[in-house]
């Protein structure tokens, strides 16, 4: 139900309803809301879906910058331990020339 509408208030809106518009036309017209309401309802689902759509984008995008750097970061520490193991094979002939006679 509504908030804040009881069952006495939402009869007595119906009775107005029912003097106002009249009983030949009250079921066309409750009809019509009905259509009304689940117009919005199919709006609020779709703007809903939408902005979850949005979200879980977001997620995605930021999850796929996290596993770019993880490769860069990778990468970067490959290239500095290749760069070491060179360096110790490079200094270790030249120790050994220097050291044999």
């Amino acid at each position: 139900m509504l908030p804040g509408i009881g069952f006495s208030e939402l009869l007595l809106l119906g009775l107005a309803a029912l003097i106002i518009v009249g009983p030949k036309d009250l079921p066309m017209m409750m009809r019509r809301i009905g259509q009304f309401v689940g117009k919005g309802r199919a709006m609020a689902r779709e703007f809903q879906a939408a902005f979850e759509d949005i979200a879980r984008q977001s997620e995605l995008d930021e999850l796929r910058k996290e596993i770019e750097d993880l490769k860069r970061e990778n990468t970067m520490k490959e290239a500095q331990d290749d760069l070491a193991a060179f360096e110790a094979d490079v200094n270790s002939a030249v120790m050994e020339k220097t050291s044999a006679p």
